[in-house]
């Protein structure tokens, strides 16, 4: 492209560099270019102060500007690019979207226009909430390789995981390093809803636990976390059961121990679970709690968490309440550490 430019000796275009910049003369959409022993600086105009200098004019390269965002790059009309969803989760090479129902025609353009502009996503899926004791969602493949199997890293730990048969949240990644960076020496800790057991992997890497019970009821997710738990390497930490958590205390009986930490990662449904949680708890056991609810409804669910444990003879001493994410306007995706002690008899 044809331009006004500067031509400087080398030696001196560091120097005329920062000259031109502290005034704003610079040419953001040229490449400044290199020729026998000149340097030739895209300039936006001539100006007073560079009357001195040699100015010329020439062909400069033009720099392609990078789009940001896939938002940038799709063809669809603009009345609703504005609908178009901010964020979206990438589990290993796969892309998951929710998108509102007036961009579902143009699923395709949205699909290809993420795979173009993330080198890293192979798949798009089209998303629909979380539903089920199993924890499963109706997936649809909008874009890229027709699969929905992928390998997922994370503190340089790696997960199989099927998205269309078990639940996983890349989101999570900070929490489950968070709790794992709490769990003590010598601990006996359950995941009551291990999924892929993300936190019981993550546990057995950066913490020294006696031992993690992985439990789950999808026979798929728990296919996966034996996998995964071979793959990392942690067969000698991990145990995986699979059964359903209301039966965590007729496994905890035969063992004949109690728990030292619970993992409780079941949002919308894990109050259900919480007096089983209390049933195998030590005498003294901090219990990570997770929900979806709106703000009005937390106070709510401590209360109806600390009738429960008074019923089972424990009394909740300490509740530490982190929003993680937002799930939807005005929800939260809230994760509570609870520290529960079992009452004199």
């Amino acid at each position: 492209m044809r331009s006004k430019g500067i031509q400087v000796k080398l030696e001196k275009a560091e120097k005329m560099r920062r000259f031109l910049s502290k005034g704003d003369l610079i040419r953001r959409d040229l490449r400044i270019r290199k020729d026998k022993g000149f340097i030739y600086i895209p300039i936006k105009k001539s100006s007073e102060s560079l009357t001195s200098y040699n100015i010329i004019e020439s062909d400069f390269e033009k720099i392609e500007k990078k789009p940001k965002s896939y938002r940038d790059i799709i063809q669809i009309p603009d009345r609703i690019k504005q609908g178009l969803p901010t964020s979206y989760d990438i589990i290993g090479d796969i892309a998951l979207i929710k998108l509102q129902e007036n961009l579902l025609e143009y699923k395709k353009e949205i699909g290809d226009a993420l795979i173009k502009i993330n080198k890293n996503i192979k798949t798009v899926c089209l998303i629909k909430p979380v539903k089920g004791e199993l924890r499963t969602r109706d997936i649809k493949i909008i874009a890229g390789e027709n699969r929905t199997k992928t390998i997922h890293k994370e503190y340089g730990l790696k997960f199989n995981i099927d998205i269309s048969k078990a639940y996983f949240s890349p989101r999570l990644a900070s929490e489950r390093k968070r709790v794992a960076d709490l769990v003590k020496p010598g601990e006996i800790i359950v995941d009551m809803f291990a999924g892929v057991a993300p936190f019981s992997i993550i546990i057995a890497k950066y913490a020294q636990p006696n031992i993690i019970y992985a439990f789950d009821k999808n026979k798929i997710a728990v296919d996966c976390a034996l996998k995964n738990i071979k793959m990392n390497n942690f067969l000698d930490k991990i145990e995986v059961i699979n059964t359903d958590a209301e039966k965590v205390n007729e496994v905890f009986s035969k063992k004949r121990i109690k728990a030292n930490r619970i993992i409780m990662n079941l949002p919308f449904s894990a109050h259900l679970f919480f007096k089983y949680a209390l049933k195998i708890a030590d005498d003294f056991c901090v219990i990570h709690y997770y929900d979806i609810l709106t703000e009005d409804e937390i106070g709510v669910r401590m209360e109806e968490l600390t009738r429960i444990a008074e019923y089972n003879k424990t009394s909740l001493t300490e509740f530490n309440i982190k929003k993680i994410k937002t799930y939807a306007p005005r929800e939260f995706y809230i994760g509570i550490d609870i520290t529960a002690k079992r009452m004199p008899m």
